[in-house]
């Protein structure tokens, strides 16, 4: 019998902040709007987080050029504050977060369902992008 998992793709980094820092960065919207985007050529115009298991989240993520964008959206599984987050995205996608305290800096990993239409190459590439913005902006903040 074949089972139809989902390819699961791991990124992560280490921020030069403590957690409380990083967790703030990583979930309020004033912020996500500043670090959530793959390259210079895509930005993040609107963000908004309702942060408590079963809430919502939405990150309108664009091209600059205006030639694509797209909805980035999902409900909370779990919420473990300075510790974890875990949503559901909206086409049944698993999403998990552990934020590890390591004293002045914390390792952000980020576990995620790969979808089946990008190689999970590219995949990882994108969402690794993404983790090296946060970790810039947060560092440099």
């Amino acid at each position: 019998m074949e089972t139809n998992q989902p390819t699961k793709v791991t990124v992560q980094t280490v921020v030069q902040a403590p957690v409380e820092k990083v967790w703030a960065y990583w979930t309020e919207p004033v912020h996500i709007t500043k670090w959530n985007q793959p390259s210079e050529d895509w930005h993040a115009p609107k963000a908004e987080n309702d942060l408590r298991v079963g809430g919502t989240f939405v990150t309108r993520m664009e091209a600059k050029d205006g030639s694509m964008g797209f909805d980035f959206s999902g409900v909370y599984d779990v919420v473990k504050q300075h510790e974890e987050i875990a949503y559901t995205l909206g086409d049944g996608r698993q999403v998990q977060i552990t934020f590890v305290n390591q004293g002045n800096e914390t390792k952000v990993v980020e576990m995620f369902d790969a979808e089946n239409t990008h190689p999970v190459e590219f995949q990882q590439a994108g969402w690794q992008a993404i983790l090296d913005n946060f970790k810039s902006y947060t560092e440099q903040s």
